[in-house]
């Protein structure tokens, strides 16, 4: 199983980025994807999550109306695109697998995802 998350960076305030978290090794008909993040100084957080089978997203109220998470089956790839980004959203993001039905209660409990991609850095800075 691998998970490898790419297209971080630099980008100035009210910016975009799109970052891809390219999965092999699991069935996302069965698995769902989640993205964390861990800002300097912080513990991880759970920033949106995708089920291919229930259809249903869900996301972190602080990201809600800016992010946007999606899935294309046939690349395996699994994506957030980012808009409207601040300063705070300045982190590590990680994207992980998780082969149990994320619900409202429980998508960002990071205990519940089964493997895990190595990150990939954002910067949101003036």
């Amino acid at each position: 199983v691998q998970l490898v998350e790419s297209g971080g960076g630099f980008v100035q305030p009210g910016g975009s980025l799109r970052l891809s978290c390219a999965v092999s090794g699991v069935n996302l008909d069965y698995y769902s994807i989640g993205w964390f993040r861990q800002a300097p100084g912080k513990e991880r957080e759970g920033v949106s999550c995708i089920s291919r089978s229930s259809g249903r997203k869900f996301y972190a109220g602080s990201v809600r109306d800016r992010f946007t998470i999606s899935i294309d089956t046939a690349k395996r790839t699994v994506y957030l695109q980012m808009n409207s980004l601040k300063p705070e959203d300045t982190a590590v993001y990680y994207c992980a697998a998780r082969n149990t039905s994320p619900i409202t209660s429980t998508w960002s409990q990071e205990s519940d995802y089964n493997y895990w991609g190595q990150g990939t850095l954002v910067t949101v800075s003036s």
